[in-house]
């Protein structure tokens, strides 16, 4: 019997007032589209022949049927994107309607777990991969495309992108959006006016910003409101002190594991001394990411630097294009001497393999599989989300889709660059906010605003994620 309640799960997540991840997509008002409407703009209905003839692929049904799709593209350039690839869908299978919804990111984790629990969840639905997915599994609103992806034609997605669709040996997500890692955006005009190398460790770094101090500007621009935004700056003093041997340990509780190991309580004292030294903007916490109130800073020359992910890069050429190619440039997170010393790896990079990636909920009323609505799915994600027109609009986008090959012929130097440390890292470590389970998730995120607040110690807030990583695990 499919679960409708999602238990634990559910009951944790819904207790939050706001819920928001890590994404690729700027984010506007909710919306909801029938993309009938979007196959005038790319040539309308069936010509006779179909983009997949030829292809081994499941034999769609004839029949009508209508698909509801969820994902968070809610401003161009990504709306339009996913758009066009459902419209190129609908036109070569006329009988097949897709209810595309577009959700907004701050509120779409609330909103697929309201769907899910009242059994009224999106036939596709988009992700961050991590532990959600896993969840949306074991609740039983994923189907399970293992032997599908055996047996059909898909792209030849780079190793760690079908890594970060699998839980316990199953695909469970095929990837959609692209490769995404975490840099720090640089004003190359303010850097040079003052004088300023780019900084290769944490010490460094800090006299840079002792320097933007000194002379009116905000070191770091971030919009803390939505969270996952401070956790960047956490998650990456955690890997330069430790590499990814604490947040493992963390995450298992096991062997003396704990998010009050040295490496979290270093990350801790790190940002809230950078707090008390006015390194990041003044009401740190009530600036939304989702409004771009961090790039606003940056635009207007208030800050200097953003930590942030590569999704970013097209967001700000869609802007103002001449001004980014002016003034922007990217370097990785710094080092952390006195661990690289010890022998602490310190190519560890943040960010995902994935960007996004959609899983089917494709069931009949008593729970068994709705194996033609999920071979039309499974079409549609593996051929229109990622064949030549929605990768090439990728690129054009600034994001490199997560198949091989597409990481070698970068054109924009930022983009490259983080791509090219993405590719060189020993390990990459997905966003906590997607990697640990949905009740920790909640606590970490509220953490940060704790953390950055000033209103708990490092230690303080260790013991809230441990007490919730073991209560997840226990149950």
């Amino acid at each position: 019997m499919r679960k409708k309640i999602m238990s634990i799960f559910f009951a944790t997540v819904l207790t939050a007032a706001t819920l928001a991840g890590c994404g690729g997509s700027s984010t506007g008002t909710t919306s909801g589209t029938d993309t009938g409407a979007s196959q005038a703009q790319t040539g309308g209905g069936s010509t006779g022949s179909k983009q997949t003839d030829g292809k081994n692929l499941p034999e769609l049904t004839t029949e009508p049927m209508t698909i509801t799709l969820w994902d968070i593209s809610t401003e161009d350039p990504n709306k339009g994107i996913a758009e066009a690839a459902v419209a190129r869908f609908m036109a070569d299978y006329p009988n097949i309607t897709v209810n595309q919804v577009h959700q907004q990111n701050d509120n779409y984790k609330q909103q697929l777990v309201v769907a899910m629990s009242s059994g009224q969840a999106p036939n596709i639905y988009c992700h961050w991969g991590g532990g959600p997915m896993a969840e949306y599994y074991k609740s039983g609103f994923a189907n399970d495309i293992t032997d599908m992806y055996a047996k059909y034609d898909h792209p030849e997605y780079v190793e760690a992108a079908v890594a970060q669709s699998t839980y316990d040996g199953k695909m469970l997500a095929i990837p959609f959006s692209g490769l995404t890692g975490c840099d720090i955006f640089y004003n190359k005009t303010i850097f040079a006016d003052l004088g300023l190398e780019i900084p290769e460790t944490i010490d460094e770094l800090e006299t840079v910003c002792d320097k933007l101090k000194e002379n009116g500007i905000i070191p770091f621009s971030l919009a803390n409101a939505s969270k996952w935004t401070g956790s960047m700056y956490y998650m990456y003093l955690v890997a330069r002190h430790s590499g990814n041997a604490e947040f493992d340990a963390a995450y298992t509780q096991e062997n003396g594991g704990s998010f009050t190991s040295p490496a979290f309580i270093y990350a801790g004292e790190k940002i809230q001394d950078w707090v008390k030294k006015g390194y990041f903007p003044d009401g740190v916490n009530s600036l939304s990411a989702d409004d771009n109130q961090d790039r606003a800073l940056l635009y207007d020359g208030s800050a200097a630097m953003m930590l942030h992910g590569s999704w970013q890069v097209g967001g700000i050429k869609a802007d103002n294009e001449e001004w980014y190619n002016e003034n922007i440039g990217v370097f990785r997170f710094p080092e952390d001497s006195e661990a690289k010393a010890a022998g602490v790896p310190q190519d560890v990079e943040i960010g995902t393999a994935i960007g996004m990636g959609m899983t089917f909920n494709c069931f009949k009323e008593d729970g068994s599989v709705d194996q033609e609505m999920l071979d039309a799915c499974y079409v549609l994600a593996t051929q229109y989300f990622n064949d030549d027109t929605y990768n090439a609009a990728q690129v054009a986008a600034g994001t490199v889709p997560s198949i091989k090959g597409f990481n070698e012929n970068i054109e924009d130097p930022n983009n490259k660059y983080i791509i090219d440390q993405f590719f060189k890292a020993s390990n990459v470590q997905l966003w906590y906010d997607q990697y640990l389970p949905a009740s920790v998730t909640e606590v970490h995120k509220n953490c940060m605003t704790e953390l950055f607040g000033l209103e708990k110690t490092p230690l303080e807030i260790g013991q809230e994620q441990d007490a919730a990583m073991q209560k997840a695990l226990e149950e």
